[in-house]
C-alpha cells in the first residue's frame, strides 16, 4: 500500500471513529438494554419481530442523534473541561455544520422508522425525549439550575417506556415504574461524577450541585437518593412484575450502591467518587439484566 493510500485509510478510519464518538455508544447501549427489557416485560410470550428490531433501531438512532446534538451544543464547554476536551469538536476533527447534519440525519431516520414501521406513539415519545435531553437539558437546565439533572432525568429515563410502547402501542403503569427506577438512579449517578470533576464544572461555569451547594451537601444527597432508589427498586417485585430472583438481586445491588454512597460520605478517598459513579453504571445494567432473566425463568 502506497503512503498516500495508507494516509487516506488512516484518515477515513479517524473520521469513522469521530462519528462514532459523537453518538456516545456506551450510553446508547445501556439505554437500549433498558428499552429491550421494557419490550420483554411487556409481552408474556415471544416478541413481535418487526416492532422489536425496528423499534430498537429507531430508538437507538434517535438516542444517538440526541448525543450528537449534545456534543454540538456543549462544544465550548467541552473545550475547557479535562473530561471532554478530547471530544471531536473541541479537537477540530469536524465542523459544527457537519455534526449538525449528522445529528439531524440520525434523528430524522430514527423518527421515520418509528413512525412508519413501529407506531406513532413510540415515535413521538422518542422525539419528546430527544428534545428533553438535547434542548431542554443541554441548552437550558444544565446552565440554569443545580437541579438540572433531577428535572431533566425523565428524558434519559424513558427508554423502557419506549420499548414497551414499541411492542404494545400503549403505555402501562409497569413501564412507568421502570422509568421511575432510572429517574431516581440518575441524580446519584451524575452527582458522583460531578464531585470527581467539580473543578471542571466550576471552570466551565456549570451549576452542578457540588459547585453550588458544596461537596458535603452533594454526598448527603447521593446517600439519601441511594436509599430511596433501593425502595423503588423493590417495587417491581411488590407489584408482581418480577419474582424472587430479581427481589434478592435488587437487594444485593442496592446494598452495594448504598455502601459506596456511605463510604463517599464518611470514609472517602481520592477515588471514591469516581468508583461510586462506575458502580452505579453496573448497578443499573445488572438490575435490568435481572429483570430480564427473572421474567423468563420464573
Amino acid at each position: 500500500m502506497s503512503k498516500s493510500l495508507s494516509y487516506e485509510y488512516s484518515q477515513s478510519k479517524a473520521v469513522w471513529r469521530s462519528y462514532l464518538a459523537l453518538t456516545k455508544p456506551k450510553v446508547v447501549m445501556l439505554m437500549l438494554l433498558t428499552a429491550l427489557v421494557g419490550m420483554c416485560l411487556a409481552m408474556p410470550g415471544s416478541l413481535p419481530l418487526q416492532q422489536s428490531i425496528l423499534g430498537m433501531l429507531g430508538i437507538g438512532l434517535m438516542a444517538s442523534s440526541a448525543a450528537a446534538f449534545n456534543h454540538l451544543i456543549d462544544r465550548r464547554i467541552d473545550a475547557v473541561m479535562a473530561r471532554t476536551h478530547r471530544r471531536p469538536l473541541p479537537q477540530g476533527e469536524m465542523s459544527p455544520m457537519r455534526v449538525a447534519g449528522f445529528a439531524t440525519t440520525l434523528g430524522v431516520a430514527g423518527f421515520m422508522i418509528l413512525l412508519f414501521t413501529v407506531n406513532p406513539l413510540t415515535a413521538w415519545l422518542t422525539f419528546a425525549s430527544l428534545l428533553g435531553y438535547a434542548v431542554v437539558y443541554t441548552m437550558y437546565l444544565k446552565r440554569a439550575t443545580p437541579q438540572n439533572i433531577v428535572i431533566a432525568g425523565i428524558a434519559g429515563a424513558m427508554p423502557p417506556l419506549l420499548g414497551w410502547s414499541a411492542v404494545t402501542g400503549e403505555l402501562h403503569s409497569h413501564a412507568w415504574l421502570l422509568v421511575m427506577i432510572i429517574f431516581i438512579w440518575t441524580p446519584p449517578h451524575f452527582w458522583a461524577l460531578a464531585i470527581h470533576r467539580r473543578d471542571d464544572y466550576a471552570k466551565a461555569d456549570i451549576p452542578m450541585l457540588p459547585v453550588t451547594h458544596g461537596i458535603e451537601y452533594t454526598k448527603t444527597s447521593i446517600l439519601l437518593y441511594t436509599i430511596l432508589l433501593a425502595l423503588v427498586c423493590l417495587l417491581p417485585a411488590l407489584v408482581g412484575m418480577s419474582g424472587p430472583l430479581y427481589w434478592m438481586g435488587s437487594i444485593v445491588l442496592s446494598a452495594g450502591f448504598i455502601g459506596y454512597a456511605w463510604k463517599l460520605k464518611y470514609q472517602p478517598t481520592e477515588k471514591t467518587a469516581i468508583e461510586t459513579f462506575k458502580f452505579s453504571i453496573y448497578h443499573l445494567m445488572l438490575l435490568f439484566v435481572l429483570l430480564l432473566v427473572d421474567h423468563y425463568i420464573t
